[in-house]
């Protein structure tokens, strides 16, 4: 069974309550054909109260055959469930790889500043432009120069 078709087997449902567990979508979703996952990500909690677990609003439910999860879409998108109504979808893989960093930039951790950054004096920053300046070129042509430069860089 190639990939694509086992993706057709996972169902996104949306929109479920905070009274809603595994349980309660596997009942729920159980008549429509063999459930085979019943997944719930589970939100970040309040660390002053790690015994408060709860869920992100949504779930997939994983069948066995791609015709029950049609069955299930079919029967269940706008539904409601226990007072709220549901979104029924066939699930979509994520667009990129998860990033352990969370929010944060990928320059922010060390292994990418160890593998792409190049030292001050190699980079072509400050140091570099100010060893332009102590060459023989006098004061005012350099700030001409920059001048230049800068009205070019706008330009673009």
């Amino acid at each position: 069974m190639d990939e694509g078709t086992k993706q057709k087997k996972t169902i996104f449902v949306g929109g479920i309550g905070d009274d809603v567990d595994e349980s309660v979508l596997y009942d729920q979703f159980s008549t429509f054909g063999d459930i085979i996952e019943v997944q719930l990500p589970s939100a970040a909690t309040n660390p002053n109260q790690p015994t408060e677990a709860k869920h992100r609003g949504f779930g997939f439910v994983t069948f066995s055959s791609p015709a029950d999860a049609q069955d299930a879409i079919d029967n269940m998108d706008l539904n409601e469930l226990r007072g709220k109504v549901i979104r029924v979808n066939l699930a979509r893989p994520m667009k990129g790889p998860i990033q352990p960093l969370g929010n944060r930039a990928v320059w922010e951790s060390e292994e990418w500043l160890r593998q792409y950054a190049k030292p001050l004096a190699q980079s072509g920053g400050v140091q570099a432009r100010n060893s332009k300046r102590s060459s023989n070129e006098p004061e005012e042509e350099t700030q001409q120069n920059e001048a230049i430069q800068d009205e070019a860089m706008d330009e673009e």
